[in-house]
């Protein structure tokens, strides 16, 4: 059995930044019942060995979300997502592992301790704490300046509740208050609270005026809109002046600092976060108000850039909690053409993004002030079109009979096109473009692939050269009754990203998470030979050094190549080494990987019919060796595409040029030999 240390060397692969000891953690998942831990967010019934719900995580009427007190896992068979008491902690609540860890510990009576940090380790969140509490005093003392001071309810209240219609639980939800308009209040009343000048400075509340040096406030004179982080931390302020001064700006925002980065921030997801991975989609629009006049309404699924460009950290943010995204425009056509780059960037994701215009001269926020939640999502279901449809629209008013803007427009809607990496989804716009344009969907077709070549950096006019060559090597070799020469392979840098490749790593992953330790028999030449499943996934991997391209992937197989070393080979690598792992990501594929097939129980009757059903060793001497062979043949077709783009040097000596037609024969007859192995193992 294996002690802490082991396990901490082999297995966690804990980073110095994480300040919880390994000690308490195994304490902490030692003591965590995932029932108990699911259960105070869900209502759990039991169903046989294991416990079912309505999984939290996407909205669904009959239960799909399974947790296994035995395992010690959870897993949704509808949304995919899977893990640990943990981790499950984690996503429901949108925070970061070690929170998640001292959550769980607080529900067990267990004390969290930390590793002893260095001193600029100490200094750098001994600072950022000292920010985070100051935004938090701050934010209290603008709602508490609003609510009892004469000017606050003069001019902030009558602006939140007259002009924008907010009710009182929705000015304390959002957290929204008013800076006094003397220069300094709020800057004097913090240095009195005992709150240091450098945090003043830091977190952007004050600003050093350069003719007396003195600080004063700045947000002064303007309502105020605290933005939370994912966790519901108060990271920035977004200030609003109420008065016509043109020579200032009507909106202030906090500068980046330690705590606020406004690339990676979304306004509104903390309180939207839930809603948006129930409804499964998000509800994009561009300011404060318009987030607050929604949740107000009653449709919460709705965040916002915060006045700024749509960023890429930001679209991946929401794609931790839903693949789908609704973008709502106001009849403002310059603003339109302004941020409409946004949608270019949703789909570069992979995620799949819809808009809605709305009538003008309506926004979300005065849209939504003047209908119920009902209404809106009506009128949303009613309206929203896909990117496409939407840039059709919008664009060809504008190029009516022009036939050079109509040109323009195609081309546009063919860059949007080109972002989507899913080829079916690629296609089926495409098929849409070409009907709504009135133009032959080939040229879309080739236009799109020229686009995406260059993207990607190959060229077709090489690829048509490779596939000539190719076909004159054939002949050559026909002709003369022989191959040209083998060629050395390197193997190892045979794998790329790609849907098919990862589906393989995970299906090779599955193999020896569940059966590693396990034997079959394989045939070959009449014979039946033992092999045990790690032996002949690890062995063919070792041999011509491939490497998984998913990282997390590529952590279980070197944690399981390490404990089976520890352990000895034929001996079965404990599960819960696997699930129980300090990195989040490793845990969930793990159980996902594990679970991956526990939905699937083979009927009585089919045994009461005498219809066969492969037993385990059945399916493993026909998968394992299958997965094999395919990991293999896709790292010969990366191979393949290599020696293809060599081929499109032109300073290439003719000795060069028939090596590599000699590399690409070898490869093609070597992926010749794959299928016919394939055929042999699926029969």
């Amino acid at each position: 059995m294996l002690g802490t240390r082991n396990i901490r060397t082999f297995v966690t692969g804990f980073q110095e930044e994480d300040m919880i000891d390994r000690a308490t953690v195994d304490r902490i998942y030692a003591a965590a019942n995932i029932v108990e831990v699911i259960g105070d967010y869900v209502t759990l019934k039991r169903k046989g060995v294991n416990y079912q719900a309505c999984c939290p995580f996407h909205n669904e009427k009959t239960p799909s979300f399974v947790v296994s007190p035995a395992k010690g896992v959870f897993k949704c068979f509808g949304c995919g997502k899977a893990g640990n008491a943990v981790t499950f902690v984690m996503e429901h609540e949108g925070i970061s592992y070690p929170e998640a860890l001292k959550i769980v510990a607080k529900r067990y009576g267990i004390e969290v301790k930390e590793r002893e940090l260095t001193e600029e380790e100490i200094r750098r969140n001994d600072d950022r704490e000292s920010m985070f509490a100051l935004n938090g005093w701050a934010c209290d003392y603008f709602a508490d300046y609003l609510k009892h001071s004469q000017e606050g309810v003069r001019v902030g209240m009558s602006y939140f509740r007259q002009k924008r219609g907010f009710t009182d639980a929705t000015i304390e939800k959002f957290g929204l208050g008013y800076c006094s308009a003397e220069g300094d209040r709020m800057t004097q009343a913090a240095l009195a609270a005992g709150y240091r000048e450098e945090f003043l400075l830091s977190t952007g509340l004050s600003i050093r005026r350069e003719r007396d040096n003195r600080l004063f406030d700045r947000f002064y004179d303007r309502v105020m809109f605290p933005v939370h982080n994912i966790s519901g931390r108060i990271v920035a302020f977004g200030g609003r002046i109420l008065g016509t001064n043109k020579h200032v700006g009507k909106y202030q925002n906090s500068p980046e600092s330690e705590i606020y980065s406004k690339k990676r921030e979304l306004y509104g997801l903390y309180f939207a976060k839930k809603a948006i991975q129930q409804q499964d989609y998000a509800i994009l629009v561009e300011g404060y108000t318009d987030v607050i006049s929604m949740h107000q309404a009653g449709v919460e699924n709705v965040v916002s850039s915060s006045g700024t460009s749509l960023t890429t950290e930001q679209i991946r943010l929401l794609n931790r909690f839903t693949k789908n995204i609704t973008v709502i425009y106001d009849g403002d056509a310059a603003g339109i053409h302004a941020s409409i780059r946004g949608i270019d960037m949703i789909l570069a994701e992979g995620m799949n993004v819809r808009i809605v215009l709305l009538p003008e001269p309506e926004d979300p926020d005065s849209f939504a002030r003047a209908h119920s939640a009902a209404e809106v999502q009506e009128y949303i279901k009613a309206n929203e079109v896909d990117f496409i449809t939407f840039k059709a629209q919008l664009l060809m008013k504008e190029s009516q009979n022009d036939p050079i803007k109509r040109a323009s427009l195609i081309g546009d809607m063919v860059q949007s096109i080109t972002q989507i990496p899913d080829p079916i989804q690629r296609s089926v716009y495409i098929k849409e473009c070409a009907r709504l344009m009135d133009i032959d969907e080939r040229v879309l077709v080739e236009e799109v692939a020229r686009k995406r070549v260059v993207q990607t950096g190959g060229g077709r006019e090489a690829a048509d050269f490779v596939r000539r060559q190719q076909l004159q090597l054939r002949r050559e070799a026909d002709a003369d009754g022989h191959a040209p020469a083998e060629a050395q392979v390197d193997f190892s840098k045979g794998i790329s990203a790609g849907s098919a490749t990862e589906e393989l790593e995970r299906e090779l992953l599955k193999y020896l998470l569940k059966y590693g330790h396990c034997n079959f028999g394989f045939k070959e030449g009449g014979k039946v030979i033992p092999m045990n499943v790690a032996d002949v996934i690890l062995s063919n991997l070792e041999a011509q050094e491939l490497h998984f391209q998913n990282p997390t992937y590529q952590k279980l197989l070197d944690i399981y190549r390490r404990q089976r070393s520890e352990l000895g080979e034929g001996a079965e690598v404990p599960a819960h080494l696997f699930i129980n792992h300090s990195d989040p990501e490793v845990c969930n594929a793990a159980v996902d990987l594990l679970t991956w097939d526990d939905n699937y129980v083979p009927s009585k009757i089919w045994e009461q019919r005498e219809i066969h059903v492969e037993s385990v060793e059945e399916i493993l001497a026909n998968g394992v060796p299958k997965a094999v062979i395919l990991y293999k043949s896709n790292a010969i077709k990366k191979l393949i595409e290599e020696q293809t783009k060599r081929l499109a040097a032109e300073d290439l000596t003719d000795d060069e040029e028939t090596e590599i037609m000699s590399v690409i024969a070898t490869l093609n007859r070597e992926l010749v030999s794959i299928s016919h192995k394939v055929q042999r193992t699926i029969l």
